[in-house]
């Protein structure tokens, strides 16, 4: 749970830069990141709707012994 948590505020840290607020106030700030929010949905959304392929991660050592000895 923690690590989808984790990768979405890295994703947005990384592609909209939200460490410093371009306004001042509470208010604006709050408005900033709420768009923040909504371009890294949108940007997800169209990545899932065009079906663009994912990279597939490697296999563990756990996973890859489980494979070699055919258990999983």
């Amino acid at each position: 749970m923690r690590a989808g948590i984790e990768a979405t505020l890295s994703q947005n840290v990384r592609v909209h830069g939200p460490r410093r607020s371009r306004y001042r106030g509470l208010a604006k700030t709050h408005v900033q990141h709420v768009f923040t929010g909504m371009a890294c949905n949108i940007t997800r959304v169209a990545d899932w709707i065009s079906d663009t392929p994912r990279a597939r991660r490697r296999a563990t050592c756990f996973r890859a012994l489980c494979t070699a000895l055919g258990i999983a």
